[in-house]
């Protein structure tokens, strides 16, 4: 019975006053307490003892499976209007029917609730319960990010009687360039230092030999005494921990649901190290926090995932609920087309090994410039890149276009330059690029199968895009642009005339940079 779920109401013994704003709001004999596993107590004032005027109704309402449905009140303040500053239960459940036409006040809203006499000690803390499970059942999944979520536990050991010196958190994460992230509270120290770990780093002698590599391959937990002649590990990090200082190490899996094992450890200078009782607290809440940072880790993995495979701003709109088939919307941006010319003739002179780093590195130089412009690159074509330059607002002025249409000309010819840089693949051929850029209005969001999707812009921008890079291998141009961008940022360009583009009724005019061989 000891540590069953309780709740408790008593009487006060005494007054209780509520000031906020520099005057008291109410003032009652005839308080209550009510104390909850695992939660602070609450006093409980009467209605009829709280100003006349201050409360008024919100529309908020939470549910409690013992006390019923909780109603929130307004303060009206001298300071201002107070949201749910205040709470009862109108119609509460057997177990809460004494604080039935009661009101309880958010002391995160008011300046003080004073009691006289003062409540004693033991009054003030939940009912059984215990702090760590406490913790994790009313603070710890309020957390948003693995950081702040190891603060507040770093924190609680040190609440709980735990010596921590030195916690850490390991958790992999799914991104192109960076294997795991790592989360640092050091004692004394300001906050929770935040370190990535990059794939190569896997293949060092540091991780190699190191008790996160021990732990997350599934070879179980660590714990060694750094004060020993004669130790069990011999980690390399155990001699500086001990030359800090450091007397005991503890490091445990983390296990996700999904069967990969995540890293925690701990270190203390205390004398006497660890306790088996310290310990056990942790022990007790590893499942429940283990899924804490499974989900922020998924949050962090899903938005880098989207951010790579679909672009910043088009990950955005997936993640906001744009995820139905025809979902999306009309927006106006500058496209930019970019194909590798001649890839034909290079797939077959090349190795399949040969040709892909090739295409990589071809892409590498597209894609650089395309986002130092604020562009977003939404997709790859077999051997040619989509990227648009879109207009922040709906209603943009023709100062917004004409920036849309500066970034993407500062892109395309930022990709000629970086593509003349390319090294020379050998006999005789040199990697070149085609690049056609237009303005207008295209579709922006979903297309494909009920179950298979894209997202990305479709409409005659679009294709305008894509013929003018065609049409830069019949000119021999590396660039060429519309007649759309041109007028917008003229500077140092040629017309070459107006051209029929394939599939587009009316002629469009194309420039090409100043200086270029037109052919």
């Amino acid at each position: 019975m000891g540590n069953d779920y309780r709740i408790a109401i008593e009487p006060v013994a005494g007054r209780v006053r509520v000031v906020a704003g520099g005057r008291t709001i109410a003032d009652s004999t005839s308080a209550l307490l009510l104390r909850e596993t695992h939660f602070p107590r609450h006093l409980y004032l009467p209605r009829s003892d709280v100003v006349d005027g201050l409360l008024s109704a919100s529309s908020l309402r939470t549910f409690c499976p013992f006390k019923g449905t909780t109603s929130f009140w307004n303060l009206e303040l001298s300071s201002g209007l107070a949201e749910n500053g205040a709470w009862s239960y109108e119609n509460p459940l057997q177990e809460a029917l004494a604080v039935g036409g009661h009101v309880a006040f958010d002391p995160r809203t008011v300046d003080e609730i004073l009691v006289e006499p003062p409540l004693p000690e033991e009054r003030l803390e939940p009912i059984g319960g215990r702090p760590l499970i406490d913790w994790l059942v009313r603070r710890a999944w309020r957390c948003t990010s693995p950081s702040a979520l190891t603060g507040q536990f770093a924190g609680q050991l040190l609440a709980s009687g735990v010596p921590l010196w030195r916690l850490n958190i390991n958790l992999w994460t799914l991104h192109p360039e960076i294997a795991g992230r790592r989360f640092t509270w050091v004692r004394g120290a300001d906050g929770v230092i935040e370190s990535e770990t990059s794939h190569g780093v896997l293949q060092s002698p540091a991780y190699r030999n190191s008790p996160v590599r021990f732990v997350s391959e599934g070879l179980g937990g660590v714990r060694q005494r750094l004060d020993v002649d004669e130790p069990e590990f011999r980690f390399p990090i155990f001699e500086e921990l001990r030359a800090s200082g450091g007397t005991d190490y503890v490091a445990m899996p983390l296990p996700f649901s999904d069967g990969r094992f995540q890293t925690m450890s701990l270190a203390t200078d205390h004398a006497e190290g660890f306790t088996t009782a310290q310990l056990g607290q942790i022990f007790e809440i590893f499942g429940g926090l283990g899924r804490l940072y499974e989900v922020l880790t998924l949050r962090h993995d899903t938005a880098v995932l989207f951010d790579t495979y679909l672009g910043e701003r088009t990950g955005r709109q997936v993640l906001g609920g744009l995820t139905r088939r025809g979902a999306g919307q009309v927006i106006r941006a500058a496209v930019l087309y970019c194909d590798l010319r001649d890839s034909t003739t290079l797939t077959e002179a090349l190795s399949r090994e040969r040709y892909l780093n090739l295409l990589n590195d071809f892409f590498e130089r597209i894609v650089d410039p395309v986002m130092n412009s604020g562009g977003e690159v939404l997709k790859f074509i077999g051997d040619a890149v989509l990227a648009i330059f879109p207009l922040d607002a709906d209603e943009a002025d023709e100062e917004q276009v004409c920036m849309a249409c500066r970034k993407a000309r500062e892109a395309a010819q930022g990709i000629v330059e970086k593509v003349a840089a390319a090294p020379v693949c050998g006999d005789g051929l040199s990697v070149q690029c085609a690049i056609g850029v237009h303005f207008g209005d295209v579709m922006y969001g979903n297309i494909g199968a009920s179950q298979r999707l894209d997202f990305t812009v479709i409409g005659q921008a679009a294709n305008i895009a894509a013929r003018l890079s065609a049409l830069c291998k019949e000119l021999e141009q590396p660039l060429l642009f519309s007649g759309e961008v041109a007028g917008r940022v003229p500077e140092n360009l040629n017309c070459l005339g107006p051209r029929k583009l394939r599939n587009v009724s009316e002629d469009c005019e194309v420039f090409a940079v100043s200086g270029t061989d037109f052919g």
